[in-house]
């Protein structure tokens, strides 16, 4: 799987022969799992039409400002194209692009783009080469690469004088190649192993009936998938949910019983760096599981129940360099009880939420949380999804995690 993958990545086109190749950029962003949206020169659409760059990107493609035939014409907005991009690319950027650029000159749409982005720029720089080593191109590069910009080096080979040498643009896999390395080697988890435990477990009491709880997994679903994102070895052990995660190297363990978690997490335990405790493990469970289905009767029926394993609590004792996140869903006194939880525990992170906020808890799409640290320093977060609150809760782990 592409590390682009979900990125929505935006596509400079200057106008220099080398804009033909776009078309066969394009199409590899889109294999990848990338977004594209295009945003040329008025001379690049002498090398590529627009029309071919709509079609293959399946948005549409910008240049101008304003459609000057058109009789309502909507103007562009450079600052909403800017801020939409996960990551801005100009290919090919000719050595007149590449000079306004490091001058902020700003007379075209891709140039009022550029200078708006706070994404990662990159570029790819496209010409001939005496053009290619001149000393105020070397200087355009240097001055780019001094604000944060990334450069593609050109390759050797046939140029459109006639001419051979250096000044060719990347070829588009190649172009992929940098980004998608590039952008692994910035993953904020990378190299870090997850361990993620999500869902609910469910206690039998005879073949038929269980004893459970309204967990729909969604939660630690969402974790799962962000810290895969971001770069992490994840292991996820689920309990019963038709949930499925977006990746396939996310390495799933299903259990359905609070023992069968724990076995679990016993089994990975000590090769995480990680802990994200999100499952909603039962506290107790049937002391006697009926072989045959209970029949139903006038009488009342008596269940004895005791009590499960903590998982969360069995981890905190047994931790070593691992940084430990457990999950606190509170209906009164909430802080209270999750500041207690962290120090029973040994935890290293709390997410703390309440029944009481509406959008909060199991089965919804949303989740309202607080997140506490073991110095009981507390951030509040406000209602979101459950994947910008897994982003949250990653963002936070990575500021407190001591290698």
């Amino acid at each position: 799987m592409s590390v682009l993958k979900g990125k929505k990545i935006l596509l400079g086109i200057s106008g220099g022969i080398a804009a033909y190749k776009t078309a066969s950029l394009v199409r590899l962003f889109i294999k990848s799992g990338a977004e594209v949206k295009v945003v040329m020169t008025p001379a690049s659409k002498d090398f590529i039409t627009p029309l071919t760059l709509s079609t293959l990107s399946k948005n549409p493609v910008f240049s101008d400002f304003y459609q000057e035939e058109d009789e309502n014409p909507i103007w562009n907005n450079h600052v909403d194209l800017a801020l939409w991009a996960d990551l801005f690319i100009i290919a090919p950027a000719t050595a007149n692009t590449l000079s306004k650029m490091a001058n902020g000159n700003c007379d075209n749409l891709l140039l009022a783009v550029y200078l708006s982005a706070k994404c990662p720029v990159y570029f790819a720089p496209a010409m001939d080469l005496d053009m290619y080593k001149h000393p105020t191109t070397i200087a355009n590069f240097h001055k780019l690469q001094l604000f944060g910009n990334q450069m593609i080096p050109a390759e050797k080979g046939e140029l459109a004088s006639g001419l051979s040498g250096e000044g060719r643009m990347a070829e588009p896999e190649t172009i992929l190649d940098f980004l998608e390395k590039d952008w692994q080697d910035k993953l904020p988890l990378k190299g870090k192993k997850i361990l993620i435990t999500a869902g609910p477990t469910y206690e039998a009491i005879d073949p038929v009936r269980f004893i459970g709880n309204h967990s729909s997994g969604k939660m630690g679903y969402a974790i799962a998938n962000k810290a895969f994102e971001w770069g992490a070895q994840v292991i996820l052990i689920s309990g019963p949910t038709h949930l499925q995660v977006n990746y396939p190297e996310i390495e799933v363990h299903r259990v359905t019983t609070a023992s069968e978690m724990l076995e679990s997490c016993k089994d990975n335990f000590e090769s995480v760096d990680i802990i994200i405790a999100a499952a909603a493990v039962a506290d107790y469970k049937p002391k006697v599981v009926s072989e045959q289905k209970i029949k139903k009767s006038d009488l009342e029926i008596d269940i004895v129940l005791e009590k499960t394993t903590d998982i969360l609590a069995y981890m905190g004792a047994h931790k070593k360099k691992q940084f430990l996140v457990g999950f606190a869903l509170e209906t009164e006194n909430e802080f209270q009880n999750a500041l207690q939880k962290i120090e029973k525990k040994n935890l290293d992170l709390i997410v703390l939420n309440s029944l009481n906020d509406t959008g909060s808890g199991f089965g919804t799409s949303t989740n309202k949380v607080t997140l506490i640290t073991k110095s009981f320093e507390k951030e509040e977060r406000p209602l979101q999804s459950k994947e910008a609150v897994a982003e949250d809760i990653l963002n936070k782990i990575i500021q407190n995690y001591e290698v």
